[in-house]
C-alpha cells in the first residue's frame, strides 16, 4: 500500500450510535384571505394590469428587440454586412458556450462577411474546442485550415485544440499525426498539456497500452508530468479498478518534488477503494492524505459516505455527518441523494422521509436519483401506498422524470407483487413522453414469471422484440 509522510490520525470524532439529525419543524404558511371585488372593480383591475404590462414591456423593449433583431438578421439576413461587433461576437459566444455547433458555425459565417473582420487565431480554437466536444473532429479540421489560409498564426494552442478534437472521438491515429507534426513544426513543440489530453482521451476509451507510450515520450522530449497529469491517470486508473496502476502512478507522482498531491488526487483514490468495497484501505489512505496537510472538501465527504452506505456502515457513516455537521461543510444534491439511499437500503423509511423534507426546506431540487432511491427504499418496506404519495407530490412539481425512473418504479411494485401498478406504469410513461425500453419489459417479465402468469410474459416478450425497430409502432 502507498503510504504519504506523516503520522496516521483519525479524522473522525467518536461516532454516536444513537445520534440521529434533529427533527425541525415544518414552518406554516398564513394564507391572507380576500374579499371578491364587484365586476367594476375588477374591470378597472384588468384595465389598470394591461397598463402595467404595457409600461413594462417598454421599459424591457431595448434589451429584448436587441437580441430579437440580432437573433431574425442571423438567421434570415445573412448578406448584412453593418452589424454591430459586439452584437454578433456575443451571439457567437453564447452559441460556443451552449454547444449549439451548427449554429455557432452559421454566426461565424456571417461574422466572416462583415467589413470591420479581422481574423483573430483566439475566435478560431475557442470553435475547434468546441467542436472536438461535439465530436465533429472533420469540421475542426476545415476550420484549422481556414485558420491557416486566413493569415492567423498557428501555434502549440491551435495545434492541441485541433489534436483534443480528433482524440475526443477515438480518432487516435490522426490525432498522433498530429502529434507528429507538432514536434517537426516550429514554435508549436507539444507540453504537459498536449499529452494531458491525449492521456486523457486514451484513459476513456481503455487504451492504456498508448498511455504508456505517450508517458515514457514525454520523459524522452524533456516534457515532465504535472499534477494534473498524474490526477488524471489516477483517477481514470481507479475507475478501471487497475489498483496496481493507480498506486504505482501515485508513488511516481510522490516521487516528483514538483507535483503534489491535493484534494483532487484524495478524492480520486478514495473513490477507487471505495467504490470497489475497499473499505480498510480507503480509511489508511484518507488518513495518510491528512497527515500530509490536504484538507477534505463536499466531493471527498460525499465519496466517504456513498463508500459507508453502500457497504452497510451505517455507524461510520453516521460519524461523518456528524463531523460535516460540526465543521458545518454544506450538503448539497448529490450529499442528500447518498444519505437518502442509504437509509432506504437501511430500511429506515422515516429517517429517509425526514432527509427528503429537510432537503426541499434548503431549497435543493431533487432529482431523478433523488426519486429512484424514496421508490426503492419503500419497496425495500413494502409500502406500496407511501410510492402512491410520491406519484403525487411529482404530479404537483416540476421535476422531470424518465425512462431511469419509470423502471425504477415497475421494478419496486414487481419486487411487491403490486402488478395492476406495474401494468399501469405503462400508460403513465406514455403520458409523460417516455418510452419503455429493454429494461421495463424484462422487468416486467421478470416480475410476471415469479407470478406464474405465463399469458401476460408472451405478450410483453413480443413487445420486446419490437424494440428499437423502426416499425415497432405501426
Amino acid at each position: 500500500m502507498v503510504t504519504l509522510p506523516g503520522a496516521s490520525i483519525n479524522p473522525f470524532p467518536p461516532p454516536d450510535l444513537n445520534h440521529r439529525i434533529p427533527e425541525t419543524k415544518t414552518p406554516t404558511k398564513n394564507f391572507t384571505h380576500f374579499r371578491v371585488a364587484d365586476n367594476d372593480e375588477t374591470v378597472r383591475k384588468d384595465r389598470k394590469e394591461a397598463v402595467n404590462k404595457k409600461i413594462a414591456s417598454q421599459k424591457a423593449i431595448s434589451v429584448v428587440l436587441r437580441r430579437e433583431a440580432t437573433m431574425a438578421v442571423i438567421e434570415k439576413k445573412k448578406g448584412m454586412s453593418r452589424l454591430f461587433p459586439g452584437t454578433v461576437l456575443e451571439a457567437l459566444h453564447e452559441r460556443i458556450a451552449a454547444l449549439r455547433w451548427e449554429s455557432a458555425l452559421k454566426v461565424f459565417e456571417l461574422l466572416r462577411e462583415q467589413l470591420w473582420y479581422r481574423p483573430n487565431s483566439a475566435i478560431y480554437v475557442k470553435l475547434i474546442v468546441m467542436l472536438g466536444k461535439c465530436k465533429q473532429p472533420e469540421k475542426a479540421h476545415s476550420l484549422f485550415q481556414a485558420m491557416i489560409e486566413e493569415g492567423c498564426i498557428v501555434n502549440q494552442e491551435s495545434y492541441t485544440a485541433l489534436l483534443s478534437a480528433y482524440s475526443r472521438s477515438g480518432l487516435f491515429r490522426k490525432a498522433f499525426s498530429i502529434l507528429d507534426e507538432m514536434r517537426n513544426t516550429p514554435d508549436c513543440q507539444p507540453d504537459v498539456y498536449t499529452y494531458s489530453i491525449l492521456i486523457k482521451s486514451c484513459l476513456h476509451y481503455h487504451e492504456f497500452d498508448k498511455v504508456q507510450s505517450l508517458l515514457s515520450e514525454m520523459v524522452s522530449q524533456g516534457v515532465k508530468p504535472n499534477t494534473v497529469t498524474y490526477n488524471t491517470l489516477i483517477d481514470a486508473y481507479g475507475r478501471a479498478k487497475r489498483f496496481v496502476d493507480m498506486e504505482s502512478t501515485l508513488v511516481e507522482m510522490l516521487r516528483q518534488r514538483e507535483c503534489k498531491p491535493d484534494v483532487w488526487t484524495m478524492n480520486s483514490t478514495l473513490r477507487a477503494f471505495g467504490g470497489s468495497g475497499q473499505i480498510e484501505t480507503m480509511e489508511k489512505c484518507y488518513e495518510k492524505f491528512l497527515s500530509a496537510g490536504i484538507q477534505p472538501d463536499i466531493k471527498t465527504f460525499n465519496i466517504l459516505l456513498d463508500s459507508y452506505g453502500k457497504t452497510g456502515n451505517y455507524k461510520k457513516m453516521s460519524a461523518v455527518m456528524e463531523y460535516m455537521q460540526k465543521y458545518h461543510f454544506k450538503w448539497t444534491l448529490v450529499t442528500y441523494n447518498i444519505v437518502i439511499d442509504a437509509f432506504g437500503r437501511a430500511g429506515d423509511v422515516s429517517q429517509m422521509e425526514f432527509l427528503f423534507r429537510l432537503m426541499q426546506s434548503e431549497s435543493i431540487k431533487p432529482n431523478c436519483v433523488t426519486l429512484c432511491s424514496l421508490v426503492r427504499g419503500y419497496a425495500q418496506a413494502g409500502k406500496a401506498e407511501k410510492i402512491g404519495g410520491l406519484m403525487r407530490y411529482i404530479e404537483s412539481s416540476d421535476v422531470t422524470v424518465d425512462t431511469v425512473f419509470f423502471n425504477c418504479l415497475v421494478d419496486a411494485y414487481g419486487m411487491m407483487g403490486c402488478l395492476a401498478e406495474m401494468k399501469g406504469v405503462l400508460p403513465l410513461m406514455e403520458s409523460k413522453g417516455c418510452q419503455p425500453d429493454k429494461v421495463t419489459y424484462r422487468t416486467m417479465i421478470k416480475a410476471y414469471n415469479m407470478n406464474g402468469m405465463s399469458n401476460h410474459v408472451k405478450e410483453l416478450r413480443l413487445a420486446l422484440s419490437s424494440v428499437g425497430k423502426p416499425d415497432s409502432r405501426r
